[in-house]
């Protein structure tokens, strides 16, 4: 599939969407599950790619483990691989190699993990040679790095003798995917103390203890919906599997676009989405959900609404430059992405229509969340997506579901 072109709704769109298994969710919940000696029931087990990749590898006594793109899958890999004293040879696509694994590594090292780097200092791939426990039981990171770092050490804290005391310094990014570890790890038993006032999270040495685990569905996910409900001039959607009080940080997609132009209301099934009128001008700092700045910017720029961004450093480090292909992308929609303060605050501004011809052709960058972030620019005017494969990294069927709301072809 080299392209697919969207085209607007003919008619007024009603859907139930039954959204994928959040990969989040899933990925730690595999984890977790394989320390449990791989004795818990896990049910609604995504059908993403990174975590059927996680499931592959843990399932595989192969020397080497390739993760393909999945960073989520091999920061935690590293760390459990390390911890349960594997030899394993860690590595990724070119891109993945790019990206960097050193302070995860380093508080392994800490820990009494032998790690080597292959080739680059600081960056995938890796080879584990075995780990002889330092007696080691606190560590001290940045907290303004990738949340992954220290979720992979909190799930495998319980395993240490001693236990594990992590110190974060600086301001805390991506909290509410640490406090979704917290929560998944009591789940299976573990006892935690998260001071936040300190930024101090200790984990007592524990044996997690086996239990069912039912994954939610993807807030991730949601937020292209929400996307296509603000930019449809007529639309109502009931994403199914969805519950209120989630641990998903991205389910700030709620309040987000009540601002944007869509109303949530809980049922028991999940959420219905409903048009209300939106605000001229949104600031929102995304440092707790990083990934619903490509939806949002685009829904902005799209609805001329004023959008002010801060807390998006770190999409500079994901499946690509984030905030480069989103400068170069909404060019093509006749808007632009500022950066007002260098590494700060970024701002969304509608300079023109979207122009029609010819219709505007959507690069990804083999980036799952710029093809499905895009595609919803087809709710008002054709938009071209490129390499739409793309999507299978984290919601496999979004194609499919979105044929249940409008017409799109494959050129």
């Amino acid at each position: 599939m080299k392209s697919i072109l969207v085209h607007p709704p003919q008619q007024p769109i009603r859907a139930e969407i039954q959204l994928a298994a959040s990969k989040s969710e899933c990925n730690r919940a595999l984890i977790i599950n394989a320390l449990t000696g791989f004795q818990s029931e896990l049910t609604n087990i995504s059908e993403a790619r990174d975590s059927q990749t996680m499931l592959r590898l843990l399932n595989s006594n192969d020397a080497v483990a390739d993760v393909i793109d999945a960073g989520t899958t091999m920061r935690f890999l590293t760390a459990y691989f390390a911890v349960t004293n594997q030899k394993k040879t860690m590595t990724g696509t070119p891109r993945m190699c790019e990206r960097p694994i050193g302070i995860l590594v380093d508080a392994l090292r800490k820990l009494g993990a032998d790690i080597t780097y292959e080739k680059v200092e600081g960056y995938p791939p890796l080879q584990l040679n075995g780990f002889n426990y330092s007696g080691n039981n606190e560590l001290t990171m940045r907290g303004d790095v990738s949340s992954q770092y220290i979720s992979a050490l909190l799930m495998i804290a319980p395993q240490l003798p001693a236990g594990l005391k992590i110190k974060l310094e600086g301001e805390v990014g991506s909290r509410p995917y640490i406090e979704m570890t917290l929560n998944q790890m009591a789940h299976f038993g573990i006892e935690y103390v998260a001071d936040w006032q300190t930024n101090t999270l200790t984990i007592p040495p524990f044996k997690y203890q086996p239990k069912p685990y039912a994954i939610e569905s993807d807030w991730s996910g949601a937020s292209y919906w929400y996307s296509i409900v603000a930019l449809a001039e007529d639309a109502e959607v009931e994403l199914l599997g969805l519950k209120k009080n989630s641990l998903q940080g991205d389910s700030a997609i709620v309040d987000i676009m009540r601002h944007l132009g869509v109303e949530s209301v809980f049922t028991d099934r999940g959420v219905m989405l409903t048009k209300i009128p939106a605000k001229a001008s949104l600031g929102w700092d995304f440092t707790n959900c990083p990934d619903l700045a490509q939806t949002v910017a685009v829904v902005a720029a799209i609805k001329k609404i004023r959008l002010s961004l801060t807390g998006i450093e770190s999409l500079k480090i994901k499946e690509t430059d984030r905030v480069f292909a989103l400068q170069q992308e909404l060019k093509k929609l006749g808007a632009e992405l500022k950066e007002v303060e260098k590494d700060h605050l970024y701002e969304v501004a509608t300079l023109t229509d979207i122009p029609t011809e010819p219709v505007p052709s959507i690069h990804t960058y083999d980036d799952h969340r710029m093809a499905m972030a895009f595609a919803p620019v087809g709710m008002v005017s054709p938009v071209l997506i490129e390499e739409p494969g793309v999507v299978v990294k984290s919601y496999p069927g979004y194609w499919k579901d979105l044929a249940k709301v409008t017409t799109w072809e494959e050129v």
